[in-house]
């Protein structure tokens, strides 16, 4: 049987990342204040890459990754040294955290407590239910930068508020 408390944490923490992506412009997405290099472009793509770096290697799987997103999202990325033109449009990236969003319901949904419980195949003092937990903590402290980057923007100049969830 899958486990409600892990699909509901899926669905809070991606919805809430989702709702403060909304509204904003190409630009509004990929602003970052000054002394800072990080957008809310940057932190949707980086909790896409995240989410499904750890999902993949929690199952022993590939992660599903956009071509050049790795580079361009990952923990180790640097959106200083990426090129205005390389970076996605934000519609791209709530296509793909949408897409992964239902992905993921459906992977989750056929886990079972057993095969949640068993150890991960590249780190086995942790278990898959755990990597499956840590790559959604990850993104909701990533929702949470965009919602401040999102307050910074509405002190800086007029950016409307994220949608409530």
């Amino acid at each position: 049987m899958a486990d409600k408390t892990l699909l509901m944490l899926l669905d809070d923490v991606r919805t809430k990342t989702l709702n403060d992506l909304k509204g904003l412009d190409e630009s509004q997405a990929r602003w970052a204040p000054s002394n800072l290099q990080n957008s809310c472009l940057w932190h949707g793509g980086h909790s896409y890459v995240v989410t499904e770096f750890l999902t993949a290697r929690a199952l022993g799987r590939e992660p599903k990754l956009p071509e050049g997103w790795l580079k361009m999202f990952s923990w180790e990325s640097n959106p200083a040294h990426v090129s205005p033109e390389a970076w996605p449009p934000l519609e791209t990236v709530v296509e793909a955290l949408t897409e992964q969003l239902e992905r993921f319901r459906k992977l989750f949904n056929s886990l079972s407590d057993e095969q949640l419980d068993a150890p991960e195949p590249g780190n086995p003092i942790r278990t898959v239910r755990y990597g499956l937990m840590h790559g959604l903590h990850d993104e909701a402290r990533h929702s949470g930068e965009i919602k401040l980057l999102r307050k910074l923007m509405q002190r800086t100049f007029i950016v409307a508020p994220a949608s409530p969830s």
